[in-house]
């Protein structure tokens, strides 16, 4: 099948470059042909937000949102900051010393998929073909190197990689360009960055790992728009760096969660069970307690900024979104940051296609550089390599220095070149972590999670999670680090099970939730996540 643009990821920034596409296409009377193919059963069945919106992309991308309907239904009423100094006291952090970024006066707390949901559907309304359910599995290249689409998995294959009485072939979707917007630790844009080399004198990338739940509250606890942000216990117990949240949305609905910075040293850490443990906190107790869990979810984070962006052009497309890192940290945003990646990658491809190219390299570099998202990925850029370097705390102040008194105008850049898998250190270095049973009231354990995370493959395919070397998980891991993906991994994927005395590494892929933890902190890169059969994985219902 041929198109004009072919795009990989049904997400904020993949559905607002369609959506733009189309418009600059009706705005110049030009027929053009585009597709969204998405992995998911369903727009949305792997988006997973916190999630606080700021607006801005979307009061240009849509400025009569208010009368499409958008979900945007609770205005932020009132914020918290605050440092949890042990497992039941905490300090709130005055709203003059918070670095302004993360102040939310002005945004919304929203479902992100429920959002990408409406998005999809006034994609549709503009004449762009959505696939969901169809995993893009390989970069088709023309003979001169340059990226001419891609191909779907096939589908119908067994554990082996033989056909099936299902088996059908993958299609080649041919484009003139193609954008990918695949969200955090995209398995082709990892190879289209190696490819081309866009992150040649960049700083390496660096990821958090997100954990979330949404819960029904009584509604006596229940305050719509009322915000929580909190740092230190019980990350700070063993020098990690990263933040906890608990977001009051409407339907006396709340979602909390765990951020990790996966840059951490211990192996023995368990970003599941940290998070599990913080919410039996007092500040978040007192708002859960009572209620009951509705959903469960993970996704890795790309927060390395400005001095770990790629370029992100490249002959015959463009990485948008968080794909290729456009978050902002210092906000703890990066919707309205992809949706600006996905419009200008849009406004890049269509003034090539306007002038009859093929397969050139797009003009996104120059429209980023003229945009507010620009400015706004420059004024932040020291955010989170400061935290990685300095602590929460330090980290905090110098940032509340450079955004609050010097309005973020300095000459500074702090770089943070250590990559996140070479961070850990071995067991024998590091103390175990004695981690509490679950009480089925506030704390749960993996497999109830994964449930409710409606998460589901095709048990007889091929294994979705490569090993490059199957031997390195007992030989080396195992003795250096206690192979860590048993703990890092938040959906019990990775075990090391016993078998006649010997241990043995056991991948249950069916519970992947597709976080890619296990591409990123893998110390030996071992790991390779590549896409399942089309539509496994989460279906997550309005995470």
């Amino acid at each position: 099948m041929e198109f004009d643009v072919v795009i990989v990821g049904a997400g904020p920034a993949g559905l607002s470059a369609a959506c733009r596409l189309m418009q600059l296409a009706q705005e110049q009377n030009q027929a053009l042909s585009v597709c969204v193919v998405e992995k998911g059963a369903q727009v949305g069945a792997h988006i997973l937000s916190g999630a606080l919106f700021e607006h801005r992309s979307l009061d240009e991308l849509f400025p009569d949102w208010e009368r499409l309907n958008a979900p945007l239904h609770t205005a932020v009423s009132e914020e918290k900051f605050c440092m949890l100094t042990n497992q039941s006291n905490y300090l709130s952090i005055p709203e003059e010393i918070t670095p302004k970024p993360m102040l939310n006066d002005g945004n919304f707390v929203i479902s992100l998929g429920n959002f990408c949901r409406w998005l999809g559907e006034r994609t549709e309304e503009l004449g762009v073909e959505i696939f969901p359910g169809f995993a893009a599995a390989e970069i088709l290249y023309t003979k001169q190197g340059a990226v001419a689409g891609i191909a779907t998995a096939d589908m119908g294959l067994d554990k082996d990689g033989n056909p099936k009485s299902t088996y059908e072939p993958g299609i080649d979707l041919k484009a003139k360009y193609t954008i990918f917007a695949e969200g955090a630790r995209g398995h082709l844009g990892k190879q289209l960055i190696r490819r081309f080399q866009l992150d040649h004198d960049k700083d390496p990338q660096h990821y958090a790992l997100g954990i979330k739940e949404l819960w029904e509250i009584p509604p006596e606890q229940h305050k719509p728009g009322y915000v929580i942000h909190g740092i230190g216990w019980p990350l700070s117990q063993s020098d990690t760096t990263g933040g906890s949240f608990l977001y009051h949305l409407e339907n006396n609905q709340v979602a909390v969660g765990l951020i990790v910075d996966l840059n951490y040293h211990n192996p023995y850490l368990s970003p599941f069970d940290e998070f599990q443990r913080m919410k039996h906190h007092p500040l978040y107790q007192q708002y859960l307690q009572g209620g009951h869990r509705i959903s469960y979810g993970a996704r890795a984070i790309t927060k390395g900024g400005y001095s770990s962006l790629p370029r992100q052009q490249f002959p015959g497309g463009v990485l948008a979104g968080c794909g290729a890192g456009t978050l902002n940290f210092a906000k703890i945003k990066g919707s309205h940051t992809a949706m600006k990646s996905g419009m200008l990658a849009a406004e890049a491809v269509f003034a090539e296609i306007k002038q009859g190219f093929h397969q050139t390299i797009p003009g996104y570099e120059r429209l980023y550089a003229e945009s507010w998202l620009y400015d706004e990925l420059y004024d932040s850029r020291n955010f989170g390599s400061q935290i990685h370097k300095f602590g929460n705390l330090i980290g905090g102040a110098l940032a509340s220095l450079e955004h609050n008194l010097f309005n973020h105008h300095v000459n500074w850049t702090v770089k943070d070149e250590k990559v996140d898998h070479e961070c850990l250190k071995p067991v024998e270095k590091c103390k175990p972590i004695p981690y509490p049973k679950p009480d089925g009231q506030l704390s749960f354990d993996k497999a109830s999670s994964v449930y409710l995370s409606a998460t589901q493959h095709e048990e007889n395919q091929p294994c979705h999670l490569k090993l490059k070397n199957p031997a390195v998980p007992i030989a080396s891991h195992l003795p250096l680090y206690d192979e860590p993906s048993q703990r890092y991994c938040p959906a019990g994927v990775y075990e090391i099970v016993t078998i006649d005395e010997q241990p043995v590494f056991q991948i249950n892929a069916s519970n992947c939730i597709h976080c890619k933890a296990c591409d990123i902190k893998d110390p030996s890169q071992n790991i390779d996540w590549v896409p399942p059969e089309g539509g496994g994985g989460p279906n997550y219902p309005n995470m």
